[in-house]
């Protein structure tokens, strides 16, 4: 999901604070001992009134401390974070986000990390990984009720296998729903704007709100939900022939696996497509750039918009080849790239 200077893929939203983390640890999680102290040190800490104590937080979910983040990116880098929710429930995520806040902790929320380059430092708040127990699934005629959770291709499987069109060509997105809405991620010609009629989110006070589509503002690879966790969301689809859905989705699988780097650690496209008649991608190739890498980070042979780990990466080897072409493309073309890729730390 994304913060709040760094919005929209990957993710299901999210939100940044200006304060600096706290020192403050979970109850349970074993402290290190104290330091020794000289007399008069000793003495006055002694006169010293004894800190509160860290209110204690039950999740159903998991929450775990000094995370890497390298392990729920498809980029497979990434340093850690501070705090690590994999919540159960609704419940959990206000709960985390309360945590976060009673310690002026800045929280983000991800999905299934896809759209990410995290860097070394880590992310040094709370990271809410939205997942298993947010996931539901469910037709009410044509109308999809779907939670941020669900991967996206497993929601255009299903919905292709149900006779219903409108997300069928989403098959080869490696996201999170709650992501895609958030940043109205989009393939062959298709995006989510199309299908959303509402939107379920927590703000940063941990309260829901029902947005309807009219209060929404998408545009390319972006919307406006803004300071959110994307929670479920509801899509009106068409029906179709089963068969002709299958077909289609075959020839895009097809197609993904010929034309991208599928098997690779990538983040998918690395910048928005400028608009115009060429590509991110074309114009990358043009400037001959397929191939070029800095350390373990090389500009895909397959597809030159797609930047791959090829095993030893580093976050700054990815920015600085990120960098390299983003200068030699406007430098040789003229066309400024914006990132569609999300920078986090």
């Amino acid at each position: 999901m994304a913060r709040k200077d760094e919005r929209r893929k990957a993710g299901v939203g999210g939100r940044k604070s200006s304060a600096k983390p706290g020192a403050e640890r979970r109850a349970g999680v074993a402290k290190r001992a104290a330091p020794k102290t000289g007399a008069k040190s000793a003495a006055k800490l002694a006169a010293s009134p004894p800190p509160p104590p860290t209110p204690k937080v039950k999740f159903r979910g998991r929450l775990l401390e000094h995370e890497p983040l390298a392990r729920y990116t498809t980029y497979r880098l990434g340093g850690p974070a501070r705090y690590f929710l994999m919540p159960a429930d609704v419940e959990d995520v206000a709960k985390g986000i309360e945590f976060a806040n009673e310690r002026r902790l800045p929280w983000l929320a991800i999905g299934l990390g896809s759209n990410l380059l995290v860097k070394e430092s880590g992310f040094p708040g709370l990271v809410i990984r939205v997942g298993k127990g947010l996931d539901r699934f469910e037709m009410k005629g044509a109308i999809a009720i779907v939670g941020a959770g669900m991967p996206t291709p497993i929601l255009a499987r299903r919905t292709a296998e149900g006779g219903f069109a409108g997300v069928e060509r989403f098959i080869g997105i490696p996201g999170t729903v709650g992501g895609g809405v958030y940043m109205n991620a989009g393939a062959h010609g298709a995006e989510f704007a199309e299908v959303v009629t509402e939107v379920s989110v927590m703000d940063g006070k941990g309260k829901i709100r029902q947005l309807a589509r009219k209060q929404i503002s998408f545009k390319y690879r972006a919307s406006n939900l803004g300071d959110v966790v994307v929670l479920e969301t509801k899509l009106l689809l068409l029906e179709e022939a089963p068969a002709k859905l299958k077909e289609l989705q075959g020839k895009l699988l097809r197609w993904r696996k010929a034309g991208t780097p599928f098997d690779q650690p990538c983040a998918g496209s690395v910048f928005k497509n400028p608009g115009g008649a060429k590509t991110a991608g074309s114009l990358i190739d043009e400037c001959g750039l397929k191939g070029y890498a800095i350390g373990g980070a090389q500009v895909s042979t397959m597809h030159a918009n797609y930047f791959v780990n090829t095993g030893t990466a580093t976050p700054s080897d990815v920015l600085r080849l990120i960098e390299h072409v983003r200068k030699t493309v406007q430098k040789k073309t003229g066309v400024e790239f914006e990132l569609e890729v999300k920078v986090i730390g």
